[in-house]
């Protein structure tokens, strides 16, 4: 018998239920990105956590919602696939929308709250599977009522464990984590011990782009743009020349971008660059283009770049 254990765990949930925060802090670094506006995360990225002598792969998937359009379709699919191959599944639920303390979120268009989480949970029932209830941003609200809404959820039946969590703060973090490491099989690891996640450096750069555009930027114009890195050039001196095209759907939104005498792109290039040369280690040269793309949602090859299904 191994004296490892190594597994996948899927962290599902609404928009902004802050899946991504709680990956970050489970695994210590940051793999994916975070902002404060939803349906930030759009393809499944894995995060790499040890605990104890358990490796467990987080595969932060995208939020669950009613999908409109091929992206949005694409996206949710994805959630779903990556629950479905998971060894544990955590229910990731925003307690404030439980409790009456919840303020529609920045961005957030026809956000349901609860009805989202709703139809996971019936979602879950129909797949015959258990999940982890995990509610989150407790610090935010009122503990009788959060005692109250943890009932009305357990009661659904589609929970083995409930824990209560701040993903921003850490609190309940380490539980979940004893959790989730001890539902992982016997085994050796999948990954490298010292390997934070499983995802494309080019990728994770154009990710770290495509967040400081949805920080910096407002309203509609993040969910119709996307980054791809075009080139990556390693010097002898060590540091690496990223170029990378931002593809934005509207002329209106690429002035948007470029900002008065080119300042907003700018500032997103440096804040990017920054973050990037942390992360690696090297300096970073990043040089952004914009290009109007009206119809870069319906490009097969920029779905499979970032791992999602076309046909969705």
């Amino acid at each position: 018998m191994s004296d490892t254990r190594a597994g996948f765990a899927a962290i599902i949930g609404a928009p902004n239920a802050g899946k991504s925060t709680l990956v970050n802090k489970l695994v210590g670094s940051k793999v994916s990105i975070v902002t404060h506006k939803v349906q930030t995360t759009r393809f499944p990225i894995r995060g790499v956590m040890m605990h104890g002598q358990s490796q467990v792969v987080l595969v932060d998937t995208p939020g669950i919602f009613s999908p409109k359009g091929r992206l949005d379709r694409a996206m949710v699919k994805s959630a779903w696939e990556g629950a479905g191959d998971a060894d544990a599944i955590v229910h990731l639920i925003d307690a404030r929308h439980w409790t009456g303390a919840a303020t529609q979120p920045e961005g957030a268009g026809e956000y349901e709250g609860p009805a989202e989480d709703e139809a996971i949970i019936a979602r879950l029932k129909e797949l015959g599977v258990k999940a982890i209830l995990a509610l989150n941003k407790i610090d935010l609200v009122d503990r009788s009522a959060l005692l109250a809404a943890t009932q009305t959820l357990f009661d659904t039946g589609v929970y083995s464990d409930v824990v209560m969590i701040s993903g921003l703060k850490g609190d309940g973090v380490g539980q979940l984590a004893d959790m989730l490491a001890s539902r992982m099989p016997e085994g050796p690891y999948l990954f490298p011990e010292d390997q934070s996640a499983d995802i494309p450096v080019r990728m994770l750069a154009a990710e770290i782009t495509r967040e400081k555009l949805m920080l910096r930027l407002h309203q509609e114009i993040p969910y119709q743009l996307t980054v791809e890195t075009e080139t990556w050039e390693k010097y002898k001196n060590g540091s690496i020349k990223v170029d990378q095209m931002i593809h934005v759907s509207r002329e209106g939104h690429r002035s948007i971008v470029l900002g008065k005498g080119g300042q907003t792109i700018k500032d997103i290039g440096t804040a990017a660059r920054k973050e990037l040369s942390d992360i690696l280690g090297k300096p970073v040269h990043l040089f952004l283009r914009v290009k109007v793309s009206e119809r870069w949602q319906d490009n097969r090859e920029r779905f499979s770049a970032i791992g999602l299904d076309f046909d969705a």
